[in-house]
């Protein structure tokens, strides 16, 4: 991998996390296996292929990046990326791209789709992504991203095989939708976001900000600013069923060994071994 900017990169359940984010300067993630990632406020080479973007809001350093992505792709001739972002950012977003254009004299061939908190789209048959309101500075939405399966209705169980396949025939719907939390993401936000969204922590793998630690931040100034401290975090402990859980964003005023000694003091038990920082 091209080391243009910070990436860390870790497998779990058949998914591969990778991406960076610190406050203020850059944010950046992807899931290789189901072609999206969440913003872009770098874009490091090896992501272009991504043909999906989830974008939390529109602060520089998650939304900075996003000409320079469209623009390599048109480069490299590959087809014009989808883009998702919240709706009221759709105008201002593609106006910042006609402008990149006109100073570049090329075209930034993309799809912007804008959604409103409680929205879903389907990214794939296999794919839906719903919209979650959070809690920061500027309008932000968070992301869940569903695994979408069919199982069989229970009236059916006790049939066998054949009266199941007769019943397909006949035109009976045999089965329902199900709808597995997979991933959820919540880019900026205040605790509320993670309160007032609750299947955000039952989501199997959860990518979280986690940007103040040290007690003497003051957690009303941290929540009227649209962030989260690690205390927010310990106070929610019980609430976490995640499989594996992110945090990042942290701010540049602590170093990886400072963070990571502030965190280990409070929570020892890293969630049971779930909580991982990304420094």
């Amino acid at each position: 991998m091209l080391k243009n900017v910070p990436v860390k990169s870790r497998h779990h359940a058949g998914l591969t996390v990778e991406g960076y984010s610190r406050a203020a300067v850059q944010t950046y993630w992807h899931i290789p296996e189901l072609n999206l990632g969440f913003d872009l406020g770098a874009h490091p080479w090896d992501f272009m292929g991504t043909p999906t973007w989830l974008i939390s809001h529109c602060h520089l350093d998650h939304i900075a990046a996003l000409p320079l992505y469209v623009a390599r792709r048109r480069l490299m001739k590959m087809t014009p990326p989808r883009v998702v972002l919240p709706n009221y950012a759709v105008t201002g977003v593609r106006r910042m791209l006609d402008s990149v254009a006109a100073l570049d004299r090329g075209r930034l061939p993309c799809e912007l789709i804008g959604l409103e908190p409680g929205d879903r789209f389907d990214l794939s048959r296999e794919l839906v992504v719903e919209a979650c309101r959070m809690s920061h500075r500027i309008a932000s939405l968070g992301y869940l991203v569903y695994d979408r399966r069919k199982k069989l209705k229970p009236e059916f169980a006790h049939l066998s095989g054949n009266e199941i396949r007769d019943l397909r025939l006949n035109g009976t719907e045999v089965t329902r939708e199900v709808l597995i939390p997979l991933i959820g993401y919540t880019g900026d936000t205040a605790p509320e976001g993670l309160d007032d969204n609750p299947i955000l922590y039952r989501a199997r793998i959860l990518i979280l900000e986690m940007t103040f630690l040290a007690d003497d931040h003051e957690r009303q100034v941290i929540h009227k600013t649209g962030h989260m401290h690690l205390n927010d975090i310990a106070d929610r402990a019980a609430c976490f069923e995640n499989e594996w859980i992110i945090a990042g964003h942290f701010s540049t005023r602590y170093s990886r060994r400072e963070a990571e000694a502030i965190v280990r003091r409070r929570l020892p038990d890293m969630l049971g071994g779930r909580l991982e920082l990304w420094l």
